[in-house]
């Protein structure tokens, strides 16, 4: 996968004489293009164990790193095989040579990360797109999915081999077992996609996870195969109150204090005094705005257990809600989030949660007081990436009516989502009496909920959806599913849990059986889409975006065609081919004229690219402006990735700009 390594495999076998020359004529070589596109390379991504030879037929020089991304120069039939001949850039010319079958045809840089799974079933592996047809057209999907789950885990457990006619190739891990951890690295890339049913599209894919054995490429930053999170063994848990310590909050800062002694002494009831730590961080907002407020952000306590719990109180008693009023109504609330994803020490923790406290919505990214620069879109991510989970209790106070609005759509967006459980949880404060009695039961109900599923009987969270208007029945299902994802998360990590090694198949990017449901509609995805980037490649786009930005603001042109075409055209390719996009950055798709045919059979889209010029122009200028800002807040975004180096797979690529990371498609552009 690290073209440097691949490079060099070429360079060594052709000093050494391995490698054929390239054929007369071939001066100006270059790859193949796809089928029906003018400017589109093929290239392919290899199949574990394939191996570079020196012509077709002949001798194998070396071995290729599994799912090395290679450009096709020619095809050519040898004895009945196709073989390909390949190199790692456009530019050097195909030399080496690979049998078709060892490698799949890859048309953009998508792949995906297996989704959430409390709200949902293990995702399973077909070997044709048309099992998959045919469970669609079953009567009882649900019962059709659990059969082949039941029938797979049977052969899997008796160790024989499936009947050639069983459909199903591999399966995620199931819950015995635990969820494969999101930041343990592995590859599951799109090849091609079908969407013969509204709401679901059928994928061919591949998976291989470097944990599964036979893999020498040293994958991801560390050697364990789980990073992120304590030995297997110790099934720590970590919760950090995120409070807002602005005038009004006294009343919730005070039921803070009377909640975490219930919490310590739940936890020690339960002889789990060692596993359970508690956090405090508080936030107000600018002191460059308002001075006299002290601290945007500051962390008033460390994660301390039980056994420090006296510390832990001592510091929340001292936490006092602020004297003087802040520059807007919106306070800081993503600085307090930063500064506990970045300031707490999380490593010891398996179940690690943010509980956001605020009456208020966040600053908007063109406030210009704001301190993270990024919106709750970018903290959301960046939460997940350092697997937090994060819960907001928003307090709806008579005056902050006209906020309530904004302040639930961000918050939504930047809390703990699974579908059925919602990570946001908020409730009308006519006094504050009522919204301190309120928050009280809130707490009281989500703690007892994840302390159920952590610790006492192994069930899965209740099905049953609670009502809406029940808030401390909502409460109690979001920890009951918070405490099982947890669950899920640890015995993962202690189990070694890891993708399934597919070469080839098919699987649905919704669950299909929840899709089919009579009496439930919910579209629960079974897949997370990322684009998979080299550090050189994501350093190439921060670089471009940045120009294209900051040369727009600086003729006061941000509003104009070629803005939203170069912004358009730096996302289609980095999705597309992203080692060309970082070799001619500023390459303009559209002043080419094919910029079509680069978004034409890309399974899944960025934000921009589902917008017209049209759909440009008929932005407002406030909605110009707040999309600017939106890109900037990627762009803080793509420098905290380049500094997350636990995360980056290495694959053993010496060189840092071959590491690659598996970058949301939702941030980019």
């Amino acid at each position: 996968m690290s073209w440097a390594i691949i490079r060099k495999i070429f360079i060594l076998a052709a000093l050494l004489g391995l490698l054929v020359p390239a054929a007369p004529g071939l001066a100006e070589d270059r790859p193949l293009l796809m089928e029906g596109k003018k400017t589109i390379f093929q290239r392919v991504i290899t199949h574990p164990e394939a191996a570079l030879h020196q012509a077709p037929g002949g001798a194998a020089v070396a071995k290729i790193i599994p799912f090395s991304v290679l450009y096709v120069y020619e095809r050519r039939t040898h004895d009945g095989a196709v073989w390909l001949r390949v190199a790692p850039d456009t530019v050097g010319g195909g030399q080496g040579w690979l049998p078709a079958a060892a490698a799949s045809d890859w048309k953009q840089a998508l792949v995906l990360l297996f989704a959430e799974r409390v709200s949902r079933e293990p995702l399973l592996f077909f070997k044709e797109s048309g099992d998959l047809e045919d469970l669609a057209g079953q009567k009882d999907i649900g019962g059709a999915l659990a059969r082949l789950r039941s029938e797979f885990q049977k052969y899997a457990a008796e160790k024989t081999a499936p009947p050639a006619a069983f459909p199903v190739l591999a399966m995620e891990p199931g819950d015995e077992v635990g969820a494969v951890p999101y930041d343990h690295f592995y590859l599951m890339p799109i090849f091609s996609y079908q969407e013969l049913f509204e709401g679901v599209k059928f994928l061919e894919v591949g998976s291989i996870d470097p944990a599964l054995g036979g893999d020498e490429s040293g994958a991801g930053g560390g050697d364990d195969g789980g990073r992120g999170g304590p030995a297997a063994g110790s099934a720590k848990n970590a919760i950090a109150f995120v409070m807002d310590a602005t005038i009004s909050m006294g009343p919730y800062i005070e039921k803070s204090r009377e909640i975490t002694r219930e919490i310590y002494d739940e936890v020690e009831a339960r002889g789990q005094g060692d596993n359970v730590a508690l956090g405090i961080v508080a936030f107000r907002n600018s002191v460059e705005a308002s001075p006299r407020l002290g601290y945007v952000s500051k962390v008033i306590s460390p994660l301390r257990l039980a056994m420090e719990r006296d510390e832990f109180e001592k510091a929340l008693s001292e936490v006092r809600e602020a004297e003087v009023s802040t520059h807007s109504y919106n306070e800081d609330s993503l600085a307090g989030i930063k500064t506990a994803i970045e300031e707490l020490d999380w490593d010891p923790y398996n179940g690690r949660v943010v509980l956001l406290i605020t009456d208020a919505g966040p600053l908007e990214i063109t406030d210009p007081y704001i301190s993270t620069m990024m919106t709750t879109g970018e903290i959301a991510d960046l939460a997940r990436q350092k697997n937090i989970k994060i819960i907001t209790l928003h307090v709806k106070s008579g005056s902050g009516l006209k906020n309530h609005g904004y302040a639930e759509e961000a918050y939504r967006l930047l809390s703990f989502n699974a579908e059925d459980y919602s990570g946001y949880l908020s409730w009308d404060a006519p006094t504050a009496e009522k919204g301190a009695a309120d928050f009280e039961g809130t707490v009281q109900s989500l703690t007892a909920g994840m302390t159920r599923t952590l610790f006492g009987k192994r069930d899965e969270p209740k099905k049953k959806k609670p009502a809406a208007s029940d808030l401390e029945e909502r409460a109690a299902a979001l920890g009951e599913a918070l405490g099982y994802s947890i669950r899920l998360e640890y015995l993962g990590r202690a189990n070694r849990s890891v993708a399934p090694r597919v070469v080839r198949s098919w699987i649905a990017d919704k669950d299909m059986a929840r899709l089919a449901a009579a009496n439930d509609r919910a579209v629960v995805p079974t897949v997370e889409v990322a684009v998979l980037l080299s550090k050189d490649q994501l350093s190439a786009l921060s670089r471009q975006l940045k120009m294209i930005i900051d040369n727009a603001e600086r003729v006061k042109k941000t509003g104009a065609t070629d803005f939203f075409a170069a912004i358009l055209s730096a996302s289609t390719q980095i999705s597309r081919d992203p080692a060309r996009f970082a070799a001619n950055p500023e390459t303009n798709l559209g002043e080419m004229g094919v910029l079509g045919e680069f978004l034409d059979g890309l399974p899944y889209q960025s934000d921009i690219m589902g917008m017209t010029e049209r759909d440009w122009y008929g932005m407002s200028i406030g909605q110009q402006t707040q999309f600017i800002n939106r890109l900037k807040s990627r762009l803080a975004r793509y420098e905290e990735y380049d500094r997350d180096v636990d995360n980056w797979a290495r694959f053993g690529g010496a060189h840092p700009g071959d590491w690659l990371y598996r970058v949301p498609l939702t941030m980019l552009p």
